[in-house]
């Protein structure tokens, strides 16, 4: 499964959410404000690079451009443009967005 997550986790607790259910394998797409994870250094981080033991973490760069922050992503978080959130899309077998 792909878990979309379009929400600051300092706004939000969607990211959390996530994590906690996501099954090992899945992969998490970090868009939009939900990119303010993807911070070394941010709140998120040390939850982050726990799941990221479990799941795989995707991050859309033109987001992370657009707020600034494309130099101070974590370690291990893939970077993607509109073409590869596509492919994810595609390659898994469901969705979820997390509000």
């Amino acid at each position: 499964m792909l878990h979309i997550v379009n929400k600051s986790p300092t706004e939000r607790n969607a990211l959390e959410s996530c994590l906690r259910l996501a099954l090992d394998g899945a992969a998490v797409l970090l868009i939009e404000d939900g990119v303010y994870a993807a911070a070394r250094g941010g709140a998120a981080e040390a939850r982050l690079r726990e799941a990221m033991k479990r799941v795989k973490v995707y991050a859309l760069k033109g987001d992370l451009e657009a707020r600034g922050m494309a130099a101070r992503v974590i370690e291990g978080i893939e970077l993607v443009d509109y073409g590869g959130f596509v492919d994810l899309v595609c390659e898994r077998p469901s969705c979820q967005s997390w509000l």
